[in-house]
């Protein structure tokens, strides 16, 4: 039983040391190899621990917690594909910058590569994907329990975006009752286990330096966009750019208020591109813009200069403008860059966005389909709560036709834009933060991360989550895809129906018919702190229609 000890020894420092660096939620899911970490989780009582029987839907249930809580997250998985299904939660932490701690259990060196039962090759299984790897040695009292600490405190010291992988050989058994074995082995940390100090400390330097020529760019013509942020920044940059008296183009993950909407309708017009011609200095807070027109517009801007402000390490650019890449917060940098208070000098924008509007409201009062929804989104949202939005369509939908409020948090998978672990990391950013939340993704998102349903149940504030069913992926329809194989192969319809997908997992159901019944339906959750799953039951392709129509009618103005 010496190895069941130590493997239990092992692990309980190797969380302990994780806790001393904020760690406080761990996401973990069955397995018996993993037993060393599970049970060391389960009794250290500064962990709080999330469990999930579904490895992908675990590994974004962590990413969503991530997300919210801005804190390094813990997952733990038995060994075998377990481990290959964390794969798309740790590509888009990568991407988007959660602070993961992936903890795979494995099998002793000794049973790799001879037809072992459930053992694959771990080390480097997530190639250059993860930020920091530690790949472990089966435990043994042959190493110093100062290296085992020491060593993940170094990992973790340096994550400062996206995945750490640590790797954990546990030779069996991995169950007996020797718990007391090997306390000795623990011990030479001496005084170490009554405090709260890392082992092995690396403070990190925080420093944002102001641009030395700041003084001679505010004053010129400048456009400001704005990307993926906090709520706290979007308030920022909204109230900096009115101040500046630069036009601020709103990205529905801004947060800013998006002060000129429709960006997406208007932005077709030539008279607008001529206005925008004329900026001198475009500076772009935060990544991961949605808007097509917006994107296309970004890609043949040529400002004099193409600053980006995102702690995201990296270009950022896929124009690759002459310019420069700020990587620090957006906080800090508006910090050191106060406004300078000037008369704004683009104004027309504000008349074409009201004109846009017109046409949206023109075009879809009365209408209940997804374009609709996405138009009245904000009257949906539950106060002091968040919003969390799907990939593909609706994202775009809201970007085009929607505004949200100024600070109001919003939260998306838009690193690699993927449809899969939605209703996964939506349920995590509940539950970091504790708030009334509305999710709103597509139908093949929804059975995408079907047993992430379960996830749902027992939430300790009310989630509204709105499936938008319109028969299939109709995000194809906005591309020009053959349309004799649109329907069998990129859209691919399924027929389904998502009220016995509720009754299952135990949730309430609705499929409210029209607007006023959307609205009552989704006070009624707030009210009663519930959790209530709507159907939306669209025409397939209208939201698209409507979508492109209004893009030519703006365009034509």
């Amino acid at each position: 039983m010496s190895n069941s000890a130590l493997n239990r020894r092992w692990a309980e420092l190797l969380l302990e040391a994780l806790t001393r660096h904020g760690l406080r939620h761990i996401c973990i899911a069955p397995g018996s190899r993993s037993t060393p970490l599970t049970l060391a989780a389960a009794e250290n009582h500064k962990l709080i621990c999330h469990t999930h029987f579904d490895e992908r839907g675990l590994g974004y249930l962590a990413l969503g917690l991530a997300k919210a809580s801005k804190e390094s997250v813990a997952v733990v998985v038995t060994s075998g594909t377990a481990v290959a299904n964390l794969y798309p939660s740790l590509i888009e932490a990568g991407l988007t910058g959660e602070r993961l701690v992936f903890l795979t259990a494995d099998r002793p060196p000794e049973l790799i590569d001879c037809g072992a039962n459930q053992a694959i090759r771990q080390v480097g299984i997530f190639a250059s994907h993860p930020a920091q790897t530690l790949a472990l040695p089966r435990p043994t009292t042959d190493i110093p329990a100062s290296w085992l600490v020491s060593s993940i405190d170094n990992a973790i010291s340096n994550l400062k975006q996206g995945a750490l992988h640590i790797n954990c050989p546990f030779a069996e058994p991995l169950y007996g009752n020797e718990m007391t074995a090997h306390q000795d082995w623990l011990q030479t940390l001496g005084e170490w286990w009554r405090g709260n100090e890392p082992w092995l400390a690396q403070p990190a330097m925080h420093t944002t330096i102001k641009a030395i020529d700041w003084d001679i760019w505010q004053k010129k013509q400048g456009i400001v966009l704005a990307g993926r942020m906090s709520a706290e920044e979007g308030k920022y940059v909204a109230q900096w750019a009115k101040e500046m008296g630069w036009p601020l183009i709103g990205d529905v993950l801004s947060q800013t208020g998006q002060p000129l909407p429709y960006a997406d309708l208007w932005l077709t017009h030539s008279r607008t591109q001529e206005i925008l011609a004329q900026g001198q200095l475009v500076i772009q807070f935060g990544a991961s813009l949605t808007g097509k027109r917006l994107l296309q517009w970004q890609a043949k801007c040529q400002p004099e200069q193409y600053w980006i402000i995102d702690p995201i390490a990296g270009r950022l650019d896929p124009a690759n403008h002459k310019g420069r890449k700020f990587t620090c917060s957006v906080t800090d940098w508006l910090r050191e860059h106060p406004a300078y208070s000037q008369a704004p000098w683009a104004d027309e924008l504000n008349l074409w966005s009201k004109s846009a509007c017109q046409c949206v409201e023109t075009k879809l009062t009365g209408e209940f389909n997804e374009a609709a929804v996405a138009h009245q989104l904000s009257q949906l949202l539950p106060e002091q709560g968040q919003l969390f939005v799907g990939n593909s369509l609706i994202v775009r939908l809201i970007d085009a036709l929607g505004q949200l409020p100024v600070g109001y948090p919003v939260y998306s998978n838009r690193g690699a834009s993927g449809i899969d672990g939605l209703i996964a990391t939506a349920a995590g950013v509940q539950r970091a933060t504790n708030k009334p939340t509305l999710t709103i993704i597509g139908d093949i998102s929804a059975l995408y991360d079907l047993n992430s349903l379960a996830l749902l149940r027992n939430l300790s504030a009310p989630m509204l989550l709105i499936i938008i069913n319109n028969n299939g992926g109709q995000i194809f329809s906005l591309l020009p895809t053959p349309e004799e194989e649109r329907q069998r192969f990129y859209c691919m319809p399924q027929d389904v129906n998502f009220d016995h997908v509720a009754a299952m997992f135990g949730l309430n159901y609705a499929a409210p018919q029209n607007w006023p019944e959307l609205k009552r339906c989704a006070q009624r959750v707030w009210d009663r702190k519930e959790t209530t799953l709507v159907e939306l039951k669209v025409s397939g392709s209208e939201g698209v229609i409507c979508l492109q129509e209004l893009l030519t009618q703006v365009a034509a103005l």
